[in-house]
């Protein structure tokens, strides 16, 4: 029984929609114009403990779709994953946080970013793949120099 305590857990217990908004404030005036819109995409990342063994890790993105200086439209969506994460020593469990875990949220996310634009009557927007383990790589370089600054 010892021997199942210390086995290594990592299991989703759940994917969910936990935000998600879109505007169109300039419609339906907007919709006329011939030019060709420019697409700022942005996406974030969070995690945060439930309970013992249990973290919530999100996938944010922001589109904002504009022609000239108004808006076309904004989609904002947050999707969350919960997992179950337990016996994994400290060092790895921030890289399954930060790799692992939004590896499997993002292609959800994506897919309703897709789905919103289409159905607000706009060609789909596609997210591209992220690498997230060059985003965490690059996140624990950027701490490692901000704490040899600080030291």
């Amino acid at each position: 029984m010892a021997d199942q305590e210390q086995t290594p857990v990592f299991q989703i217990q759940r994917m969910y929609l936990k935000d998600l908004s879109l505007e169109q404030p300039n419609s339906p005036q907007i919709l006329t114009e011939q030019q060709q819109p420019q697409v700022e995409i942005n996406l974030g990342l969070s995690a945060e403990t439930i309970t013992d063994g249990i973290y919530e890790v999100c996938v944010t993105a922001t589109v904002t779709t504009k022609i000239g200086d108004k808006t076309l439209f904004l989609v904002e969506a947050k999707q969350a994953g919960i997992f179950e994460i337990r016996n994994i020593p400290q060092d790895q469990l921030q890289a399954i946080i930060g790799i692992a875990c939004p590896g499997m949220v993002y292609p959800y996310l994506r897919a309703i970013v897709s789905d919103v634009c289409t159905r607000a009557g706009f060609p789909p927007v596609m997210l591209a793949e992220v690498n997230f383990q060059a985003m965490f790589e690059a996140q624990q370089q950027q701490l490692a120099a901000q704490q040899g600054n600080v030291a």
